[in-house]
């Protein structure tokens, strides 16, 4: 897939961003206690077909549900189970849909009823990460450069920063060969061009960022079991800045949801 999408991806990509956006709000709507990550699943994967779009994760590489959940210590690609979510989780939705031939790709962290202060602060500071990379990125700015932008919020706070998993080109394909790491690599300067599509979803701990993973062959965990939370959007690199994909035709994302009413905001 080349990194730079025509325009008319860039139309189809706006559309398959939005619907992406719409499941994941109104998947987001049904995290309560008591609600299994299987029921998520369901309602996403009716909202994405109700839209005549297709769940992206269902069946790529055998995955087996229609998007992602991943709680408490999972660090991405959980899959959705019979466990029902109690008070003080937080959980992690990833919804990825095709629609039009491309891919629009959005998660968003939840907290599950009453939690407590220090996953509060993982989940406003990883959204605080994710704006603070989105801000940077601007034709001509190296890869890098945003990684360093997540890690500025990450360090003082003292969380870490996985670096197993990275953000990622988008669009015809559900994951293009261009990689954003979410850590600075000074290595990476690959320059930020206008018409790039691609992800940014950093994910960052409480503890250690070392991973493991389990015997189904996705489910990421932190090695020493503390929590992780990550946010992502779909990102296409404007003439002077970037512009979000994955918002609703009003402006609004999942990621509303997610803190407290000062601090809210796609």
């Amino acid at each position: 897939m080349e990194a730079v999408r025509s325009p008319a991806e860039i139309e189809s990509m706006r559309r398959a961003g939005m619907a992406a956006a719409e499941v994941l709000l109104l998947a987001g709507e049904h995290v309560e206690p008591g609600v299994t990550t299987d029921a998520i699943d369901e309602v996403a994967h009716a909202e994405v077909l109700a839209r005549g779009a297709y769940p992206s994760p269902l069946g790529y590489r055998s995955f087996p549900k229609s998007v992602c959940t991943s709680v408490n210590e999972v660090i991405c690609h959980g899959i959705p189970d019979s466990r029902p979510l109690v008070s003080g989780d937080i959980v992690n939705i990833d919804v990825t849909v095709y629609l039009d031939g491309v891919h629009g790709d959005t998660s968003a962290m939840f907290c599950v009823g009453e939690t407590d202060a220090e996953s509060a602060r993982l989940v406003a500071e990883t959204l605080r990460a994710l704006r603070a990379a989105i801000g940077v990125v601007a034709p001509g700015v190296p890869i890098s450069e945003l990684g360093r932008a997540i890690e500025a919020v990450a360090r003082p706070g003292r969380l870490g920063v996985v670096r197993e998993f990275v953000g990622h080109g988008v669009g015809t394909d559900f994951h293009g060969s261009l990689q954003v790491p979410h850590y600075h690599d000074a290595s990476n300067a690959t320059p930020l061009e206008e018409g790039m599509t691609f992800t940014i979803e950093p994910m960052l701990t409480l503890g250690r960022p070392q991973v493991e993973l389990w015997s189904d062959g996705w489910t990421a965990v932190t090695a020493d079991r503390s929590r992780t939370a990550q946010f992502e959007h779909t990102l296409l690199v404007t003439a002077d800045g970037a512009e979000i994909l994955t918002l609703t035709a009003d402006g609004r994302c999942a990621h509303d949801l997610a803190v407290a009413p000062e601090g809210r905001g796609g």
